[in-house]
Order: C-alpha cells, then structure tokens, then sequence
C-alpha cells in the first residue's frame, strides 16, 4: 500500500493503481522507456492494472512480461468501463493515470489522479479532474513512489 499524508486533505491510501495505455505508459503502442522498470516496483506496493481500448493491438504483448492484469474494452465504451473497474476495485483505494478522454470518468472517481501529457499529448479536459499533471510517465511514476512529492503538490 502507498500512504500520503497530504496537509489539509488527509491520509490517503492507495492498493491499486490503474493505468491507460496507449498514449500513458506506451507511445504508438509500444511501452515507453523505463516504464517498466517504475511498474516493477509499484508492483511491489500496490495492485496494477493496465485498461485499454488498445488502438495498436499490442498490450498483451508489451505488457506480458511485466505478470499485471491488462483489461482491454470497445473503442466506443472504453470510458464506461474503466470507470466501472474503479468502482469494483474500491474508488478510495485507487489511483488513476491517464491521457486521455476516456480516462476523464476514471480520473473523476478515483481517490487519486495523475494526468500524463507524454509524445500524444493530453485531453485538456481530462486536466480539469485530475489531482496532479505531469510532463512524463516517468515523472508520474517517480511522483507516486515519492510521498513528499505528492505532499508537496497537494497540501492545503
């Protein structure tokens, strides 16, 4: 579990960390540099879950090495259905870090969000309801293996 005592909001805890794809954590389909080794020891300390419409057709390849749950949805209900998989794994409990319009639902629900704007930029929507933005998947995941960081950028 990831524990962030943020000044004036609370203890927040987190077992579960969902993660859009393509566009987050992939560039073009394909898993960014150094990803996942951050995952590995995420892994470590929380649930991780991989959500997707899967534009490209490679999550289950990319991401079969790193022994996470993938969950691919239709383009056309991915939205829905990443929100859905918050509210099952405990919306309090959860982290969400996205890019995208779909991830918009799930951001809004989740305990914790994280808006990613990496080479396919982001939904200037979804920044609206999202507790951080950062410029890198990296820096997102450093950020959340860093509890003074998160402090720091949300505290009262």
């Amino acid at each position: 579990m990831l524990l962030y005592e943020i000044p004036g909001r609370g203890t927040i805890r987190i077992k579960n960390i969902v993660f859009d794809y393509n566009g987050t954590i992939a560039v073009d389909g394909k898993l960014l540099a150094g990803v996942k080794e951050l995952i590995q020891q995420l892994k470590l300390k929380v649930n991780i879950y991989i959500l997707t419409a899967d534009t490209y057709g490679t999550v289950a390849q990319e991401c079969s090495s790193l022994g996470i749950e993938t969950m691919s949805f239709p383009q056309g209900a991915a939205s829905q259905a990443k929100k859905e998989v918050v509210l099952k794994l405990g919306a309090e409990n959860t982290m969400c870090i996205g890019n995208g319009y779909n991830d918009i639902e799930m951001c809004k629900t989740a305990a914790l969000s994280i808006g990613v704007i990496e080479q396919e930029g982001c939904c200037s929507k979804l920044l609206l309801h999202t507790d951080i933005v950062a410029t890198s998947i990296k820096n997102a995941l450093e950020i959340i293996l860093n509890p003074d960081r998160v402090k720091a950028t949300l505290r009262n």
